[in-house]
């Protein structure tokens, strides 16, 4: 395999700088929230494959499930010839799902390609084309993507103009000085001055911001929205594909609210480390396209759905979501004995295991993205792995597996109180 350095060589030498590496190190082997990289050192996972592994890596249950898949067929095509294990997922995806009325599901590979769908069926569904997205959202690196997407560096800039009719709203966060207020003033006023809302397909929105912040979408805002969704007959979508499956203490982070979406855009953690994405939505939006109308090459994989009916299995029976509330208080409780002592610390916030930490600098209250590198490097040169986020790169975002051991979990919190305290 090599050393770390010679393999950074030749990543340097065979792929495009483009391709925006984190750490210094090339993992050799992963089990539950344990990295071992290829010089032998061992690293507490607290990103998670960016909210890939709720269930950990390699889970022996998603391992068994691949396995026997394996044994079996690895590719027809879904759309060429079907199979009954594609099939029962999307009939339990339909039964968990937050979704009034009878649902139904499409399988896809990624999360943006979840988007991508998510809007077509909206599209087809209302015979419209605006979209309306939020200020700090992240859906992903096509061009759709990145249009809907709502921060410019690194992910927008440098190429060209992004598609037409498509929308910001301000995404409501005490730490960003914006109200719920400040954003309903923005959508009247996109209603009356730029876009006619019987033109508007959809209004897609994180129900905890992700690449933005980490920031809980506020009830108000979601039971607003849902009424203005109503009243102009727009599709409401809900981007679950980094709060999904466990990760908030439920099982979506929609089911923190009243109300619901139309759609659900999924992925991540729904295939335990493998490629899959899911759109989950009212059954007469789905069937809006005609057949033919959705679909892909590698929709559906017989591998990864394997891998899904394990992680479903693994979240109930190892009832990971009252676990993310566990350790999420753990983790918030010894954020908030740091931040008692440390103005740089600005808030703590999260649902379940869903949380993060904003720091800005003492007196000026201006975002310190230097301090979260740091600290994030210190942590990495300690054995921990963690992940940034925030339109700044002010924040801290934590995505361990929810399987994590008790006191590997406690070590890791350790390290953190150290490098919160040194750097």
């Amino acid at each position: 395999m090599g050393t770390n350095t010679e393999l950074t060589q030749r990543r340097i030498a065979a792929m495009p700088r483009g391709i925006g590496v984190l750490c210094d190190f090339h993992a050799a082997q992963a089990d539950n929230a344990l990295l071992t990289d290829a010089e032998g050192r061992q690293f507490i996972d607290f990103a998670g494959g960016i909210a890939v592994l709720n269930t950990g890596h390699r889970h022996p249950r998603v391992v068994a499930a691949v396995a026997q898949q394996l044994e079996r067929f690895t590719h027809t095509a879904f759309q060429v010839v079907p199979y009954e294990s594609a099939i029962a997922l999307a009939e339990r995806l339909n039964a968990l799902a937050p979704i009034d009325g009878p649902a139904k599901t499409a399988l896809f590979t990624t999360g943006v390609e979840a988007v991508e769908n998510a809007v077509k069926i909206a599209r087809h569904a209302t015979g419209r084309s605006a979209l309306m997205a939020f200020s700090g959202a992240f859906h992903g690196r096509t061009l759709l993507g990145l249009s809907l997407t709502g921060k410019v560096v690194p992910y927008k800039a440098g190429f060209g103009s992004m598609l037409p009719e498509v929308y910001h709203l301000p995404f409501p966060a005490p730490a960003l000085g914006v109200d719920v207020d400040d954003a309903l003033n923005a959508l009247a006023r996109l209603f009356k001055v730029d876009v006619d809302p019987q033109r508007v397909a959809a209004i897609i929105i994180e129900p905890v911001q992700g690449e933005g912040g980490f920031y809980p979408a506020p009830p108000a805002l979601l039971e607003a929205l849902r009424a203005q969704c109503d009243a102009h007959g727009i599709v409401l979508i809900a981007d679950e594909i980094q709060s999904g499956f466990a990760r908030t203490g439920r099982w979506f982070a929609m089911q923190h609210h009243r109300v619901h979406a139309d759609l659900i855009c999924m992925a991540k953690s729904l295939g335990g480390g493998l490629p899959l994405a899911a759109v989950v939505g009212r059954a007469a939006l789905m069937d809006a396209p005609p057949p033919g109308g959705l679909g892909s090459t590698y929709a559906a994989n017989p591998l990864s759905v394997a891998a899904a009916h394990a992680v479903l299995d693994i979240i109930e029976d190892e009832q990971l979501c009252a676990r993310a509330q566990v350790l999420g208080d753990r983790l918030q409780a010894c954020l908030k004995q740091v931040q008692a002592a440390d103005a740089g610390l600005a808030e703590v916030r999260g649902l379940g295991s869903m949380v993060a930490a904003e720091l800005r600098k003492p007196g000026s209250g201006a975002p310190d993205a230097e301090r979260v590198n740091a600290i994030v490097q210190a942590a990495q040169a300690r054995g921990l792995l963690l992940l940034s986020c925030g339109l700044h790169g002010n924040v801290l975002r934590f995505l361990y597996p929810l399987t994590i051991e008790d006191a590997l979990f406690e070590r890791a919190l350790g390290i953190l109180d150290e490098v919160l305290r040194g750097a």
